[in-house]
């Protein structure tokens, strides 16, 4: 049975932002120092369906892959302390969003353009929604993607900042929250 979580300190912690933008490596550091159990959506829906996600793109399409995605989310941010990355298409669901904001704290990842796009090379055979897409309109995604990620408890700008550095600038902030709230 799932409780309400009452308590700040215990709320589990949803990480968003653009794909690539570091999410579950955060995300993996912070469930470490934080001792929390850690969930990646996408790695959850892979495991159901015994494939990655670019074939559960291509065999089941995406309506169903959004459908696990929202079973999934919807379950984990209503538990308390779990550190929990979201796939950079899942907050586009207002029921995730909504639920996200509601039980969680939500902590969006931003990045600049020029500093993702250096990362592209890197990202483009493995996220299905780049397939076959122009560089514009990689682009275009990226920028309507960042108006929806603006709702969020707070955010960091990680272009400066390794992976360590913006898991630790996370866990003063929340440490900081906790005692404030407490």
């Amino acid at each position: 049975m799932i409780r309400n979580v009452s308590s700040i300190k215990e709320k589990s912690i949803v990480f968003i932002g653009f794909m690539g933008v570091g999410k579950t490596t955060v995300a993996k550091l912070v469930s470490q120092k934080l001792f929390r159990d850690f969930i990646d959506i996408d790695d959850e829906i892979e495991k159901e369906y015994g494939m990655p996600t670019t074939e559960i793109f291509k065999k089941i399409g995406e309506k169903q892959f959004r459908a696990k995605e929202k079973e999934y989310v919807l379950h984990y941010c209503k538990q308390p302390l779990k550190i929990i990355s979201l796939g950079g298409g899942a907050f586009l669901q207002e029921d995730i969003r909504e639920a996200c904001l509601n039980h969680s704290i939500v902590f969006y990842l931003d990045i600049s353009w020029d500093s993702w796009k250096n990362r592209l090379h890197m990202l483009v055979d493995s996220r299905p929604v780049l397939q076959d897409k122009s560089m514009e309109d990689i682009e275009a995604l990226f920028h309507e993607r960042k108006k929806t990620y603006d709702e969020h408890n707070s955010k960091l700008m990680t272009d400066q900042f390794n992976p360590e550095e913006v898991a630790d600038y996370i866990i003063a902030s929340l440490k900081l929250a906790w005692e404030l709230y407490d």
